[in-house]
């Protein structure tokens, strides 16, 4: 091996056993610290931080923070009242007699690289190339590397095969806006990133590839939030030939896998608790529930049916019973009030068990006898708890309104233990949904679902009580997987489609491929599609997906750093046959 011009050592590698040796190590200036006359370089590379140290006052003397530097030098003891614990290197120093910058540093950082955390985050994500000299920063994408390597493995062992399924594709109604891409070949045309490899993953079971997988990137034109962004990671696999039970445990092996040897936190323990999302919705307020809180939602609609106060007539009337909290002050219960309207509900009210079985409250004065003895009686209440109601005249809405107070009141009284991940399968989703504002039915999960009864499900039940082979795993109340049972029947999903609006011609015109291949046979199906972003930012605690993700757009969906979204010159548009219009008021 040829010698190296740049170093003969790597930082880490330099401890008490180098003392007296000659060597030369390279990497980024850290800090420089003038003791009295005596100057001291902090040197930095990718494995660990070492202290060197200069005879010669003028050799560190001009250069800037975070320039690329070249020392040659000896290995020292430092003096013991001086070892740096924190350091693998901090028993040692190299006493430097030649320095050699490689590449300056302007002396203006735009932040400080140890505490780049702090500063701003599109500050950071402008100039990320900075930001990843961090090494807290640098880690996540090391776990990355770590936990992509296993995956894969995983993947082999289990006897799955990686494919890689195409970038460029066709527009699909799949729930979210596409990315399209224009075609200059094929002018007026254009392609769509994927929003996942939904039909080519089908496709491949038809080609007879019966367990595939694939680390896919998926794009998806969408508002970003702290669990989404434009571009995201899946561990995507399908089976052929499976029931769903067992695409359920593969992803439950996947997940206590990965997370029990990433994690120092408590992982609950296979199989999972199963929740069907009548359950999860009914109970907890969300089909993401956090089970780390252990307050449940109750329905009180059938107990105050016959109620007198207004608020409460007509409405679906759901509630919270918390123990042990009737002595909070009265700012406590006005805060509950107040995060109640930032949801948009007109306040909250609430009701206090007293030690003599009373009722203390601002709506006690609306309830009969009778109706204080059933809530006492019906929730077991004890005294000194609260009673919180949530009424609205929709369901959907009463659930939602309370998942939302639910999870405010596990915050505010810490009931959720930060040190677990606590996992389940929500499942047996509906196969539709009504949307009231544009009076139409749409697809509640994957279009490509087979329901519970296959197509005798359209020609027996009511729309919205069709349930479908989908499912969820969720994870400390974020969606962490999601999958299904495909349906291979092209009646079925014909029929399915209809349904959302779409005639037959449509959808076969939409879904060429796919309805093609299945008429030369197809198997049964199905899959899931683990969210790798997710899973790396619940095991390092991070706030947000683009703390995992090496080169993320803002929140805004800009890229800073790049330039991009960016406009095209006049020959490029004209290339591509596009002419552009911008409204004013856009």
């Amino acid at each position: 091996m040829k010698k190296n011009l740049y170093h003969t050592h790597q930082c880490k590698d330099i401890d008490i056993t180098k003392v007296g040796e000659k060597i030369t190590v390279s990497g980024w200036i850290e800090n420089i610290r003038d003791h009295g006359g005596v100057l001291f370089l902090d040197l930095r590379d990718n494995t660990e931080t070492l202290q060197t140290v200069s005879n010669d006052d003028s050799l560190f003397v001009g250069l800037a923070k975070e320039s690329v530097v070249k020392l040659t030098g000896t290995v020292r003891k430092r003096d013991e009242e001086t070892f740096n614990k924190r350091l693998k290197t901090g028993e040692v120093e190299l006493l430097v007699d030649s320095l050699e910058v490689l590449s300056p540093a302007l002396h203006n950082l735009p932040f400080n690289i140890m505490t780049s955390k702090e500063a701003n985050e599109e500050l950071r994500l402008k100039y990320r190339y900075l930001d990843l000299r961090n090494k807290k920063v640098q880690d996540n994408f090391k776990l990355r590397s770590d936990v992509l390597h296993f995956l894969r493995n995983k993947m082999y062992d289990l006897g799955f095969m990686e494919v890689q399924t195409p970038i460029l594709t066709a527009s699909s109604p799949e729930g979210a806006r596409d990315f399209v891409v224009p075609s200059r070949n094929f002018k007026g045309k254009f392609y769509a990133l994927p929003q996942a490899p939904q039909i080519y993953k089908e496709l491949l079971m038809v080609g007879g590839i019966e367990k595939y997988f694939q680390i896919a990137p998926c794009f998806r034109d969408e508002d970003a939030r702290s669990d989404r962004t434009l571009e995201f990671y899946q561990l995507d696999l399908e089976m052929s030939y499976v029931s769903e039970e067992e695409v359920l445990e593969i992803g439950e092996d996947i997940f206590y896998d990965v997370f029990t040897k990433f994690s120092n936190k408590k992982v609950s323990p296979k199989p999972f608790r199963r929740l069907t999302f009548e359950e999860a919705m009914e109970t907890y307020g969300t089909d993401k529930p956090d089970l780390r809180n252990p307050l449940i939602i109750e329905d009180a609609t059938e107990v105050l049916k016959n109620t007198t106060f207004g608020p409460f007539k007509n409405s679906v009337i759901k509630v919270i019973v918390v123990k042990n909290i009737g002595d909070k002050s009265n700012s406590w219960f006005n805060e509950v009030v107040d995060y109640a309207k930032t949801i948009g509900m007109p306040g909250i009210g609430y009701l206090t068990l007293l030690a003599d079985n009373t009722f203390k409250g601002p709506i006690d004065k609306f309830l009969s006898d009778e109706e204080r003895n059933d809530l006492i009686k019906e929730f077991k209440m004890e005294a000194n708890s609260v009673m919180f109601f949530i009424a609205n005249k929709k369901l959907k809405v009463a659930r939602k309104f309370a998942g939302l107070i639910r999870d405010e009141l596990g915050k505010k009284l810490e009931l959720i233990d930060k040190n677990r991940l606590e996992l389940c399968i929500v499942k047996d989703f509906p196969m539709f949904e009504y949307d009231e504002e544009n009076k139409k039915y749409e697809f509640c999960h994957n279009p490509f679902s087979l329901p519970h009864g296959g197509i005798k499900d359209y020609e027996t039940k009511d729309i919205l009580d069709i349930l479908a082979y989908q499912y969820d795993f969720v994870c400390n109340g974020n969606e962490m997987a999601s999958g299904a049972i495909r349906n291979h029947d092209l009646e079925s999903l014909a029929k399915g489609f209809s349904i959302v609006g779409y005639t037959k011609e449509e959808v076969e015109e939409r879904f060429k491929s796919i309805f093609t291949a299945f008429k030369y046979g197809c198997p049964p199906h199905g899959g899931m599609a683990p969210g790798i972003d997710r899973i790396l930012m619940l095991i390092k605690d991070e706030p947000n997906l683009r703390e995992v993700q090496v080169f993320p757009t803002s929140a805004s969906g800009a890229d800073n750093m790049m330039g991009s979204p960016s406009t095209l010159t006049r020959l490029q548009l004209k290339e591509l046959g596009i002419k552009v219009e911008v409204k004013e008021d856009e």
